[in-house]
């Protein structure tokens, strides 16, 4: 090792999702929404004023935070925006997990958590799930530096009922507790109201899901006014113009559009049941999902054969090669009807070539 390489911040990196492009292919390995986003955005894009791209964006994202405070009846100043909901996490990892005791997480949960951990020098404990891959209220009931907890949870899919959210947020008030919202749009109920009760609250939420715009790269968190100063602090310290002026643009039209929202969040959380009915059908296990996709297993076929069959015919979806209880698994994204009837179709008769017996 060279001298110089002594002195390096060495991190084990986030792995992101495959992203192949293919035309033929169906691709329900990250996440997305199998949508465009709202009408307004694509018409907005159409109209881009670019004589005004020479000239710096608001550092404030006025518009931006403007219509989020309005969409979710909280103040102006209790939003902070970021790019995407990695950069306000990692923000408010820097901002808020600065004590020497450790941060508490689930061992099985988003696996950038523990990379920004390492690489923040932030000492954490990863939470043991449940049998049933459930959080435990009572298990974050210790002495800690901070909480941050995906609800639902990732790769899991499984949702924490509101109470169990606020017995944990209550049983740390002397600490900051994040909860990341990623999924909270199809099928949850969440945090923002206990903003109300608790001011150690900060609850993030993304765009890149529920809203179509994941190539966008807009996030954002909710919480009191004292909190988003804090955060916005470190944030001009780091670097004042997160984001452009055509994302935040955008990102206005997408939130304004409520009856867009509305119909494609359900729209996707139909095809999920659907789905759920036909893997049961199958024979795959798996919980109640309350997000856009489905964590499942089959008991008779290894995951990482799924995977490869799948990956063959241009299917991809999500495989955790890891030890720790999800090396069977497959985390499969909800895409459009057609695309999960395709991908339905295809395990119905591998599953029958294998001679494995389905309902």
């Amino acid at each position: 090792m060279a001298k110089w390489e002594e002195n390096i911040r060495k991190v084990i990196p986030y792995t992101p999702g495959e992203q192949p492009d293919k035309s033929s292919m169906i691709k329900l390995n990250t996440n997305e929404n199998p949508y465009p986003p709202a009408p307004g955005v694509t018409e907005a894009l159409q109209h881009i004023d670019t004589d005004k791209l020479r000239l710096y964006p608001d550092p404030a994202v006025s518009d931006l935070t403007g219509a989020i405070a309005d969409f979710y009846k909280v103040g102006k100043d209790q939003v902070f925006v970021g790019v995407g909901s990695d950069d306000v996490l990692a923000m408010s990892f820097m901002t808020f997990f600065n004590s020497d005791k450790p941060i508490l997480f689930p061992d099985i949960t988003y696996s950038f958590y523990d990379v920004w951990a390492d690489m923040l020098r932030i000492p954490y404990e990863r939470i043991p799930l449940d049998e049933k891959f459930q959080i435990c209220a009572a298990d974050y009931k210790r002495e800690n530096g901070g909480v941050v907890f995906p609800n639902p949870n990732a790769p899991t899919g499984e949702l924490l009922p509101l109470d169990m959210v606020e017995e944990i947020i209550a049983a740390n008030k002397d600490v900051i507790v994040i909860v990341d919202e990623a999924y909270i749009d199809f099928g949850g109920e969440s945090a923002l109201p206990l903003l109300e009760k608790y001011d150690n609250l900060l609850v993030v939420q993304t765009f890149s899901k529920s809203r179509s715009m994941a190539g966008m790269r807009i996030g954002f968190a909710i919480g009191s006014p004292v909190l988003i100063k804090y955060l916005n602090d470190v944030k001009y310290s780091f670097n004042s113009y997160t984001m452009d002026r055509i994302t935040i643009q955008l990102g206005v039209k997408a939130v304004e559009d409520r009856a867009y929202f509305e119909e494609t969040k359900e729209k996707i959380i139909r095809t999920r049941e659907w789905t759920k009915t036909e893997l049961r059908r199958l024979g795959f296990e798996f919980g109640d999902s309350k997000s856009n996709f489905i964590f499942a297993r089959h008991p008779k076929v290894p995951a990482m054969e799924l995977f490869e069959a799948l990956k063959k015919k241009d299917i991809y979806v999500r495989h955790f090669n890891k030890p720790e209880r999800i090396a069977d698994y497959l985390r499969i994204s909800i895409g459009t009807d057609a695309e999960m009837k395709a991908f339905v179709d295809f395990l119905d008769q591998y599953l029958t070539d294998c001679k494995i017996v389905t309902a």
